[in-house]
């Protein structure tokens, strides 16, 4: 057995923190294999048509410029492979249609950035341009909506004694991560490797071998650092077939960098929502029914889906619950995965009814959500492996001061500034995939752990140290994660909360399988101080082997592997992910408290503090958890109050794409005073290691905080979001 060490639990700092503050660390872009050459994409200018004509010649005519690859010259690509149904992927210069303002329509290859970006300016493109629809507001629907039923909802609600018929919206948002997407691609021969921005090292080898007919195991994709993404990488856009489809044609290493205006076109976003909320309650705050109808933006070649549904129907008891999920098909492009992907939109408008509902009522916000605690999850009919949203109520009263909160709006002032406290619910599912790890012990009493998945900022290689390191009985130093490349053992998108839970199984399987590889050549070898000891009374700690109530009786990995003349002691770990059906209802839980100042005069927000607490089982590294959670409080802020992009509905121009138009939180809009609160417990139900997502949880139910906060501040209840100083005014 492993001795109980002291990393796992431990605030250990980021073991490629260095790499990372010195640049030393490679993120996509700063590759630059022999030859290679540049692409800029040419975009279109229209919502919505097709393209007449494509006049290069003033592009070519540029010394430097080898190609200008559009849909009029660009090879045929093979019948999608890999289980994309056709028409579903936008795939690049296959046809002259455009689906979306901003949408790729030439690339410029030139032997330097600066020449490709010139002639790409000069690339003449015609269309035969046809109206386009990009207002979520008034288009109509498809007609084939995600619905869910229990009991009877619409009965309920007509005769429940107290009703809210409610409406709330959502902007969308759009990712701003610090690295923009890049790819480079080489070919050598038939066999394709890319270095790429990527969150999913192998979805992006099914993606391209699908794209280009080739089979999986001719693709490399390697990304070792992701600088920032939150889901924006989650999977393969069309630029990166672009920049791979452009090498193949020049024989000759390609990069391609987007900039920043071309993210809001091309790597997804969270979409627009049209919530309407309708509750039902008895006097004594017990809910009775609820129905959701919501409306949500969606591109007209490819349907995405999120988890919006959850949080109303699982999050509360509730006896009739009706829902339906509505896309309406726009001349935009598809929108994908944002921190907390659907729960966050979810959360928003069903924390903010409760608070009305409080209100209404009379009730303690708080108290109202104990009132319809449910016994377990009344969708699935399971019980909670854990559900410790009490205790994150409680915790979070205590330390934020909740019982200080007036409940009648308007009632604390600041001199000019309207001071308002308010509170709410998060969930998010406990996802768990399949995953494997590879795991080396050296001669020199080193360990390489490897996997094939990916960090976009939680610190996945630490975390990864710390499970090993422990399992191994090393120490942190002694031990070496990498991570990001589809040559390692496979691993599960990271995305969904679910790396630590998959890939950390994984690595503590494959850690127990070579400790006791070790142990057990160590009680067979006539040589070793071990030698006829039994193993399951055998630890190990600091590299070193010894009998649990003989602490002198032992010796070193190094030791051992040298009077063996073994070079090194390998094993796989593996992690079979959730079963096909699950005997509990996992999520994480967490409650934000936020207090919020509002300018009588102006109508500005400042949030002046925040408290979450969260129930996400064990917690590997309390530092990376703090760093998730004010990270989550902070882009809750910009969700509440900042993040809005703002289209021009006459041809889908994203006229906000960029950094001073659309507005993010700076250091001036966050208060110092954040705190994360983690309660204490674990969850071996849900996986061997006993942990729960923690990246996604922590953002949900913060901005309907602080609209709640804003509400108990002015007494007026928004319930658009971004909240601005207009609605308050």
């Amino acid at each position: 057995m492993s001795q109980p060490q002291a990393a796992v639990g431990a605030a250990e700092p980021r073991v490629d923190a260095r790499l990372r503050v010195t640049g030393k660390a490679k993120y996509a872009a700063d590759n630059s294999p022999d030859g290679v050459v540049h692409a800029v994409l040419v975009e279109s200018s229209v919502g919505r048509g097709r393209v007449t004509g494509v006049d290069a010649r003033a592009a070519e005519a540029e010394t430097g410029v080898l190609k200008v690859i559009s849909h009029l010259n660009a090879p045929k690509l093979p019948p999608v492979q890999g289980g994309f149904p056709p028409g579903q992927r936008l795939r690049p210069f296959q046809d002259d249609r455009v689906r979306f303002f901003g949408q790729p329509v030439a690339v410029v290859v030139a032997t330097t950035l600066e020449v490709a970006q010139h002639a790409a300016s000069l690339v003449e493109v015609s269309y035969d341009a046809e109206p386009v629809s990009t207002d979520i507001s008034g288009a109509e629907p498809d007609d084939d909506p995600e619905t869910y039923a229990r009991g009877d909802a619409d009965g309920a609600l007509e005769s429940a004694p107290v009703r809210l018929d409610l409406t709330y919206r959502m902007a969308r948002n759009h990712h701003n991560p610090m690295e923009p997407h890049a790819t480079v691609a080489r070919w050598d021969g038939d066999r394709l490797t890319v270095w790429e921005k990527s969150q999913s090292v192998l979805g992006a080898v099914r993606t391209l071998s699908g794209e280009f007919g080739i089979p999986p195991g001719n693709v490399r994709v390697i990304s070792p650092f992701v600088g920032g993404a939150f889901g924006s990488a989650a999977r393969t856009y069309v630029h990166s077939a672009i920049a791979a489809l452009a090498a193949r044609e020049l024989k000759r290493p390609v990069k391609l960098v987007l900039t920043r205006r071309q993210l809001y076109f091309g790597v997804g976003f969270r979409p627009a929502y049209e919530y309407e909320l309708s509750l039902g309650a008895n006097r004594q705050g017990r809910l009775t029914a609820s129905a959701h109808d919501i409306r949500t933006e969606s591109a007209r070649y490819e349907r995405h889906s999120e988890h919006v549904l959850e949080p109303g129907r699982m999050l509360y008891s509730t006896p009739n619950v009706r829902q339906a999920y509505r896309h309406v098909p726009l001349d935009v492009s598809t929108p994908w995965f944002m921190r907390g992907p659907g729960y966050a939109s979810g959360a928003f408008p069903v924390e903010s009814a409760m608070d009305e509902l409080a209100h209404e009522l009379g009730l303690d916000p708080i108290e109202l959500r104990l009132r319809n605690e449910p016994a377990d999850d009344e969708s699935t009919h399971l019980p909670f492996s854990t559900r410790r949203l009490r205790d994150c109520y409680t915790a979070g009263a205590r330390e934020f001061g909740w019982h200080r909160r007036k409940p009648e709006p308007r009632s604390t002032r600041d001199g000019d500034w309207l001071i308002g406290m308010g509170m709410a619910a998060g969930v998010y599912d406990t996802q768990r995939s399949a995953a494997q790890a590879s795991v080396r012990l050296d001669a020199d009493g080193t360990a390489l752990v490897q996997s094939a998945t990916s960090d976009m900022g939680p610190g996945t290689a630490t975390s990864m140290t710390q499970v090993a390191a422990d399992a191994l009985g090393l120490t942190m130093r002694q031990v070496t994660f990498r991570l990001g490349d589809s040559l390692m053992p496979p691993a599960p998108v990271h995305a969904g909360s679910q790396t630590m839970a998959s890939v950390g199984s994984a690595v503590q399987d494959g850690c127990d399988k070579l400790r006791k590889q070790a142990i057990t050549l160590a009680v067979n070898d006539e040589g070793s101080p071990l030698h006829g000891a039994d193993a399951a009374d055998i630890v190990v700690r600091g590299g070193r082997l010894y009998v649990k109530d003989e602490p002198t009786r032992g010796e070193t990995y190094r030791r051992l592997l040298a009077r063996n003349k073994r070079t090194h002691l390998e094993a796989m770990g593996s992690y079979a992910g959730a079963p096909e059906s699950e005997r509990f209802s996992f999520y994480a839980y967490a409650a934000t408290f936020a207090e919020v100042a509002v300018d009588a005069r102006l109508g500005l927000v400042r949030v002046r503090r925040m408290v979450g607490v969260y129930d996400a089982a064990r917690i590997v590294n309390p530092r990376l958890a703090d760093s998730q959670a004010i990270g989550a409080m902070v882009g809750g802020i910009g969700h509440a109050l900042l993040e809005h992009t703002t289209t021009d509905h006459r041809d889908g121009r994203i006229v906000n794409a960029n950094l001073a138009d659309y507005l993010v939180p700076t250091h001036a809009d966050i208060p110092k005073d954040l705190k994360a609160i983690y309660i204490e417990g674990e969850d071996y139900e849900a996986d061997p290691i006993g942990v729960k997502g923690l990246g996604e949880i922590v953002i949900v139910g913060v901005a309907p905080a602080i609209a709640n906060a804003v509400f108990n501040a002015t007494g007026r209840r928004v319930r658009e979001l971004p909240i601005t100083p207009e609605a308050l005014l």
